[in-house]
């Protein structure tokens, strides 16, 4: 069987790749056969990430190009890996992130599952849509980087540490008696 393929990458512009591999390739072989459609020269290393449910890209289980696991061989990778078993019609989704230091990532579905094609080889590229960016960006759907964001946005308060001393010998305050959940 053939799997047909549509990978997104995560920008705002439509950019996609349609390609179709065969269902006992590996994931080493989906990578290759990313990196030729997009015109990324092969350098850099990538990883895909199962995901949750079939509903979202949450992302659960990465699995890399090599083996970084402490104990040699331990680790799973890509070329471990055929299609057909972790993706099926009731699983069609994986995250593929490439170079990491750019963080190139693209969204990979399922889309198809159909019979091979006499004459043809495979992978192929089937359908090209976009022009890759000069520099990987993010639609803000995966990926954004939020770790500055102030979730306090511009709230500035007149009170300080020093300021909560004002409570102190307020007995005002009833004591229950629940001390030892305090300590």
């Amino acid at each position: 069987m053939v799997y047909k393929f549509r990978v997104i990458l995560d920008a705002e512009e439509d950019i996609f790749r349609d390609i179709a591999i065969l269902e006992d390739d590996t994931l080493e072989d989906l990578h290759n056969a990313i990196v030729n459609a997009f015109g990324f020269d092969g350098t850099e290393t990538g990883s895909f990430f199962t995901c949750e449910d079939d509903w979202t890209w949450n992302e659960e289980d990465e699995i890399p190009m090599f083996d970084t696991g402490d104990v040699p061989g331990e680790m799973k990778t890509m070329a471990d890996f055929k299609l057909n078993d972790l993706l099926h019609r009731d699983s069609t989704k994986m995250v593929y992130v490439y170079d990491f230091f750019s963080m190139w990532t693209f969204f990979v579905e399922l889309a198809a599952i159909e019979e091979k094609e006499d004459g043809e080889t495979y992978p192929t590229l089937l359908f090209s849509h976009g022009e890759l960016p000069a520099e990987a960006a993010t639609s803000g759907f995966r990926g954004a980087d939020v770790s500055n964001d102030d979730i306090y946005g511009d709230f500035e308060d007149e009170f300080d540490e020093d300021d909560m001393d004002m409570f102190d010998g307020d007995d005002s305050f009833e004591d229950f008696g629940y001390e030892e959940n305090w300590n």
